[in-house]
């Protein structure tokens, strides 16, 4: 396994700034956020969704994707996967995003699922991702990017075996899972090797977060956490990613907050070298 970082958790940093963090951390691979800035949050302070500088605009994409492109190869690291807020259904998007992934250099990209709607029924929400997921595999196929579906609280992919449902009649050479398991804390749960198990050949990528439920005002709500202080048992989930044979990224998406992102990318980089021991491959640098 190598490591990376999610880059919609580095709002307050630059690409470049972001690329030095990184090399400084002993990180290997980036995964860029694609998403624009609202023009009414470029005043506010650095934030996760909203003013993130550490995003490719998918309006311009020239020439900052060009830039980012040689900054990561002189610093011999890795952009490993573009990631978008597409919508399913949204064809002409997810081309424009499978483009820019391309020319990022980038093998991996998230897609689009539907949320769940209560005033749908699954089965048509399901019917709609089966039919915009052909036509993603078509486009995986053009471009030699796999495909990410992730599995994510509120969608109709929230657990593993509900997103494997989704891509199990599709090669996962080009359509496969990012495994989530701080989003299952919020929906989603099932038994962590037994997930990992059922993905078989469809795990493609492992995402990095926490979150915990806390009791306030007589109700129960689900917030994010440290990486290693919520409930999620990380080094649980690496001896069952171990179990199964997965030698892929665990990319960091941390949105505790509790650090400064330099100081996040540090104890990530070191803390998941001792969790996972010989099983984090070191870096070419």
């Amino acid at each position: 396994m190598k490591l990376s970082v999610f880059t919609v958790c580095t709002p307050d940093l630059t690409p470049e700034q972001l690329i030095t963090a990184a090399t400084q951390a002993g990180i290997d691979g980036i995964e860029w956020r694609f998403a624009a800035i609202p023009q009414d949050a470029q005043a506010e302070a650095p934030s996760f969704w909203r003013h993130n500088r550490c995003s490719i605009d998918p309006e311009h994409t020239e020439p900052s994707v060009s830039i980012i492109k040689q900054s990561v190869q002189q610093h011999q690291l890795e952009s490993i996967a573009l990631v978008p807020y597409l919508k399913c259904g949204d064809l002409d998007s997810t081309h424009h995003a499978f483009a820019t992934a391309s020319q990022l250099g980038a093998s991996m990209m998230r897609v689009g699922v539907p949320m769940y709607d209560r005033s749908r029924h699954y089965r048509d929400l399901d019917a709609e991702a089966t039919r915009y997921l052909s036509s993603v595999q078509e486009l995986s196929q053009q471009y030699g990017i796999q495909a990410l579906i992730e599995t994510h609280h509120q969608t109709i992919a929230a657990s593993a075996s509900a997103a494997l449902r989704l891509v199990e009649h599709l090669d996962p050479q080009h359509v496969g899972v990012l495994y989530d398991p701080g989003n299952m804390v919020h929906e989603g749960y099932e038994n962590y090797r037994m997930g990992l198990q059922l993905l078989g050949p469809y795990l493609a990528h492992v995402h990095v977060k926490n979150a915990a439920w806390i009791q306030q005002d007589q109700q129960w709500h689900c917030q994010w956490a440290p990486i290693l202080e919520g409930i999620v048992p990380w080094q649980q989930i690496i001896s069952d990613l171990q179990s199964v044979g997965y030698d892929g990224y665990l990319g960091v998406e941390d949105f505790s907050g509790q650090m400064d992102s330099f100081e996040m990318l540090s104890y990530f980089a070191r803390s998941f070298r001792e969790l996972a021991g010989q099983s984090i491959k070191e870096g070419q640098r």
